[in-house]
């Protein structure tokens, strides 16, 4: 077994490669991915029957040398817009609701969006906003919406 091994030492990195791109799997930080771009370039070393030491150090080399340069490009592809996007409550910014419970003038009433129900309120409304209107909300303060009429 280890005479067909040593024989064949570019199974060895195929295996290894295959390995850490399942590895990779679990992690998502891509310092894996590069140690199987490493294995995936020794593999050409070993089929042209180089010592086992010199394709150990190219398999070094080459997932340094992507871990510096590889690594940075995937990383910034993969969460390209993460920054963007809004989530939770700031999400519901701008957004168009119906007040299910009158919203009193310097108060508090219930609104619905997106089926869910908030509490909120109309700062600067000098009237109150009847059930069955429409409300914008501008934004929020910890869980209360603050809504203008629409």
């Amino acid at each position: 077994m280890m005479d067909y091994i040593s024989q064949n030492l570019w199974l060895f990195w195929t295996v290894i490669m295959f390995i850490c791109l399942i590895l990779e799997l679990s992690s998502g930080d891509f310092y894996v991915t590069c140690f199987a771009i490493g294995a995936l370039i020794s593999i050409p070393v070993a089929v042209m029957d180089a010592p086992f030491w010199v394709q150990v150090v190219v398999w070094a080399v080459c997932s340094v040398m992507s871990i510096l340069l590889i690594r940075p490009h995937l990383v910034k592809a993969i969460r390209k817009g993460a920054d963007e996007r809004k989530s939770n409550s700031d999400a519901l910014k701008g957004q168009i609701g119906e007040v299910t419970q009158t919203i009193v003038a310097g108060g508090y009433g219930r609104v619905k969006l997106d089926g869910d129900d908030w509490k909120a309120e109309a700062p600067g409304c000098r009237e109150d906003i009847a059930e069955g209107a429409r409300v914008r909300v501008k934004g929020h303060q910890s869980i209360i919406l603050q809504v203008e009429e629409y």
